[in-house]
């Protein structure tokens, strides 16, 4: 959990028991290296994917070996890896040894120590290694920074980073998928159930049992997210009559009652969306996209026509898009997908994530400002005035993130005053191997500028999601005490600003080096 306290429940196992062990792919490599000798080991999936160079490991709380290093594996496929799988498995059919697969695009291995001194492949971006990263933040920010800038399918170049006993090598991203290649994929006759082996439900596939995946990639670029390094910012899309097909045949599945519980992927509203710019050139290098950019095509109309051609399937009864839905992509596109969605597509409660709405935070996070939430909010609101049974917007916020300051939390406190907004659905920040927001996490520095970054640990972590559920009883000792450590005990009293009512008998504790640090800005 992000307080560092062990799960009590695991939703991707049978009847939600903890049964998996602690860094599963380690494990698991070593146990079918055991089982079969000889036998070359891949890797694959999000936990091996993140972990491909030396990363923070917020567990262990210290920057760990990329994951080759720790795990007996030939190679790693890294992001969705099915083109990756079908061209080790030809290769592996046709008669090649593992060590010739080391051209694979979208695949990582390792090369000894004397190899890579005698013989450095040509071309490659020698990024600061694990000894050096593991003791030096600035190299650790450094070498972010530089693998980051490679993880584009179309520009990325080779990357490679030694390590104490070997030097791990990723080659460039696959490139992205054609819609006849996702439509395939998509199209095989997956089962939608849990393997066969298992007695109990897995928790986890109920919730998504009966969605369907539209397109693969965002390019919306959230630094907390990692999934730049995993599905990549070009977004790819399924044709509308393969969707329909899938949908089609889910209404003659057992246990299907009507409801098509997502239609999504990373972020809803970017199915079929594209840039002149990503076939020729990738995604841009020193800038994210933008609904303002002129080559970005970002248009709802096809989502529109999709979502109604999935509602008019007979068995149909509702299409739901549980995703999230990026609201700068509405707010620059307002014609009818909003009332679509709300019409048809969300039941009484429509969640969007603005995060936070510090002009600071928000630039750290890489999401849209204030003015644009509220421009939303705004539509939202008239949407609403037609309608007998109304519905709400439920904000996702978060804490803790590097770059906040208690200051900025009191400020996210009084707008959500200011615009009675509820805040059941709140997030303390959690470092995850490969976000940009993880490498601030850890150094303490905007590993693309080097500028210092305000980070909030322990004591001071608690008090600002504290201060995010302001309302909560339990919360009250913690947001007394970060308002006065912001300087705002003036939000302590009776009048109807306040955010906590005053107690003459409540004694702060001291908040050490946090108080001071925030008395100084």
């Amino acid at each position: 959990t992000p307080n560092l306290q062990r799960s009590t429940d695991d939703v991707y196992s049978p009847g939600g028991i903890p049964k998996r062990p602690d860094r599963a792919v380690i494990v698991y490599a070593n146990t079918a290296r055991q089982i079969f000798p000889g036998i070359p080991v891949i890797l694959g999936g999000i936990e091996a994917s993140l972990r491909r160079f030396a990363h923070y490991d917020y567990w262990q709380d210290r920057v760990r070996q990329g994951i080759l290093a720790d795990a007996p594996a030939d190679l790693l496929a890294f992001g969705m890896a099915e083109w990756q799988m079908v061209e080790i498995a030809r290769r592996f059919d046709a008669g090649e040894p593992v060590k010739a697969l080391r051209d694979i695009r979208g695949t990582a291995f390792t090369l000894e120590l004397a190899e890579w001194r005698s013989s450095p492949p040509p071309g490659i971006v020698e990024i600061p290694g694990f000894s050096e990263v593991s003791t030096n933040k600035q190299a650790y920010a450094r070498a972010f920074a530089l693998h980051y800038a490679e993880q584009d399918p179309v520009r990325g170049r080779v990357v490679a980073q030694p390590h104490p006993k070997t030097v791990i090598i990723q080659n460039p991203p696959a490139l992205p998928m054609g819609t006849p290649e996702l439509d395939h994929i998509y199209e095989l006759p997956f089962s939608r159930e849990g393997p066969p082996s298992y007695k109990q439900p897995v928790p986890a596939l109920e919730p998504v049992r009966f969605s369907v995946v539209s397109h693969r990639g965002c390019f919306g670029a959230c630094s907390f997210c990692a999934l730049t390094h995993h599905q990549g910012r070009i977004v790819q899309s399924r044709s509308t009559g393969s969707l329909v097909r899938e949908v089609t045949r889910m209404t003659k599945m057992p246990g299907f009652k009507g409801i098509v519980q997502d239609v999504g992927g990373p972020t809803a509203n970017m199915y079929g969306m594209y840039c002149d710019l990503w076939e020729k050139a990738g995604a841009c290098r020193d800038k994210h996209c933008s609904p303002a950019c002129r080559t970005l095509h970002a248009s709802h109309a096809v989502q529109c026509e999709l979502l109604t051609a999935l509602r008019n399937i007979p068995g149909v009864r509702k299409v739901f898009i549980g995703s999230g839905i990026r609201y700068d992509l509405v707010v620059a596109d307002p014609k009818e997908y909003l009332g679509l969605i709300c019409d048809h597509h969300v039941s009484g409660h429509l969640k969007v994530a603005p995060e936070h709405i510090s002009p600071a935070v928000t630039a750290l996070m890489n999401k849209p400002p204030q003015e644009v939430f509220d421009r939303f909010r705004g539509q939202f609101a008239h949407l609403q005035e037609r309608k007998a049974k109304k519905q709400y917007l439920v904000p996702y916020f978060m804490s803790g993130h590097p770059g906040c300051t208690v200051r900025d939390m009191v400020r996210l406190a009084e707008y959500i005053r200011d615009n009675n907004l509820y805040t059941e659905q709140v997030q303390d920040f959690t470092p995850t191997p490969m976000s940009v927001s993880t490498c601030m996490y850890y150094t303490g520095l905007d590993p693309f500028t080097g500028k210092p970054v305000h980070v909030a640990t322990g004591r001071e972590k608690q008090v600002q999601r504290a201060l995010l559920q302001y309302r909560e009883p339990r919360n009250r000792g913690l947001v007394i005490e970060g308002l006065e450590a912001a300087g705002r005990s003036d939000l302590i009293g009776s009048r109807p600003e306040c955010l906590i009512q005053e107690n003459a008998g409540y004694a702060t504790k001291s908040m050490g080096k946090y108080r001071k640090s925030a008395k100084k800005k």
